[in-house]
């Protein structure tokens, strides 16, 4: 057939616009994130429902067992420095001996448990891609329960109090260095699991506060003897921490716990594969589709990538426990009732309108978390509100804190201190649950351990820096 210039010259253009229409039609690759919100909304949807609400219980249990045993501790600070008191002892350079043991006992514990905790914190952050998890969960929980059980038997056995205060040290620099890695690990994996899970966590943390709280309330009424109260604690410690140990071996026979650790395994291979599809259509665009690929799998081995897309949630957790620990208990426990003085309120007024107080408050601030979630991950007034919370320092340094030097006392009824003290522990309780829940929601979901485990440590860097700065607050006033 005879084709004119104008035929051929048409029927090119016909070709190009053809191919044109076809090249745009084709499907343009998927970000990594993207692919990740969209499996993650398939997987809750196709996810089975947790029966009896079993997994939330056996979190809160969990939660429960990572704050319980040095909550214990603190609360059983009379009996430890009454266990210091040698009356044998009574020569100039024992009884300088025993005074310097009971006057220096509370910072040493505090170096102890903040250092470490903070320490193996960090390393968790690293080491969990190495350690099994099943490993560095039940392990801590082991050594806690055998820590705790060789306290209960010390109880009764006569020592000295130099090896005493020594032993004691160890315990607690044990305890807090293998309940850095169980809080951390626990996280990351609830990172795993929707953002609820990570509320009975906090919802336990905060009971074993009040737990602890509570139990000092009830030894002061009792007037039992200190040594039994003492060992009443650690008995009581160590049966929670059974349960615990008892609760996470029963974790993975939960389908619902199944289903979630299986998605989390397959995920990445889900994501290799709608990524090769997306290059077998569209040639011209391969090496675009392994960048991203190359990209996403950096981002998993690094955690400076992950930390670039939670440091708002991580910064926001510190900053919170660092306002927290910097005033509580450092500068509330020393608040004096100016109402009932030589009552017996005046006897219960720390106990009641601070520990307890706290602990029931911020209880139920980390609670609310599991049914309202405001403002959301992305909101500019989480981290606002955050930061917010600083005007509780000042509020709490102008109550009635005694001895004072400087400030004065606008704020010296008790019904201010205890005010502030509810909207003070209730937004640490609330605030901090919201932080915790939304980072490791931030990344991928094969990510989600690592971010876990990096709001844990900023949050146990929140702990350190509160009670370094308690220490020039108190000086202020």
């Amino acid at each position: 057939m005879f084709r004119t210039p104008e035929t051929s010259s048409f029927q090119s253009d016909y070709r190009l616009n053809r191919f044109r229409r076809t090249t745009v039609t084709l499907p343009r690759p998927v970000a990594p994130n993207q692919t990740s919100d969209k499996l993650k909304t398939m997987t809750a949807i196709n996810a089975p429902q947790d029966k009896y609400h079993a997994v939330w219980i056996i979190f809160f249990i969990l939660g429960l067992g990572t704050l319980l045993p040095w909550n214990f501790f603190m609360t059983a600070t009379m009996y430890f420095t009454d266990r210091l008191k040698d009356p044998s002892m009574n020569h100039t350079n024992g009884t300088l001996a025993r005074t310097v043991l009971e006057s220096k006992f509370n910072n040493v514990m505090t170096l102890c448990a903040m250092v470490p905790l903070l320490i193996f914190t960090c390393l968790n952050s690293f080491i969990h891609q190495r350690i099994p998890q099943k490993l560095r969960i039940s392990g801590s929980l082991t050594v806690i329960f055998l820590v705790f059980m060789l306290t209960a038997i010390l109880v009764k056995v006569d020592m000295e109090p130099l090896p005493f205060f020594t032993l004691t040290m160890i315990k607690i620099v044990c305890i807090n260095s293998f309940g850095a890695i169980f809080q951390g690990s626990l996280f990351g994996l609830a990172g795993i699991l929707p953002a609820s899970y990570t509320t009975p966590i906090m919802s336990g943390q905060g009971l074993a506060g009040t737990f602890a709280a509570f139990s000092m309330i009830c030894a002061l009424a009792s007037g039992s003897e200190l040594q039994d109260s003492a060992f009443g604690y650690f008995i009581t410690a160590c049966v929670v921490i059974l349960l615990a140990i008892t609760s996470y071996f029963m974790l993975p026979k939960m389908e619902f716990f199944q289903y979630y650790m299986e998605s989390n395994g397959s995920r990445s291979a889900d994501e290799e594969n709608k990524m090769d599809l997306l290059k077998k259509e569209n040639q011209e665009e391969k090496q675009l589709g392994t960048n991203l690929m190359e990209e996403d799998t950096s981002a998993g081995r690094s955690v400076f990538s992950i930390f670039k897309q939670i440091w708002v949630m991580a910064l926001s957790v510190c900053f919170i426990f660092t306002v927290t620990i910097g005033t509580f208990p450092a500068v509330t426990v020393e608040v004096t009732s100016t109402v009932a003085k030589g009552t017996s309120w005046e006897t219960y007024f720390i106990p009641v309108s601070c520990f307890l107080l706290f602990n029931l408050m911020d209880w139920a601030g980390r609670s609310l978390t599991g049914v309202c979630m405001w403002p959301g991950k992305d909101s500019v007034l989480l981290p606002v509100l955050c930061g917010l919370r600083v005007i509780f320092i000042p509020l709490f340094m102008l109550c009635n804190v005694q001895p004072r030097l400087y400030l004065p006392v606008p704020f010296a009824h008790d019904a201010w201190y205890i005010i502030f003290m509810i909207l003070f522990s209730f937004s640490n309780g609330y605030l901090a649950s919201l932080c915790m829940c939304f980072g490791p929601k931030k990344v991928p979901q094969h990510q989600a351990e690592t971010a876990g485990t990096i709001m844990v440590f900023f949050l146990s860097l929140g702990l350190a820096l509160g009670a370094a700065v308690s220490f020039a607050i108190r000086v202020l006033i």
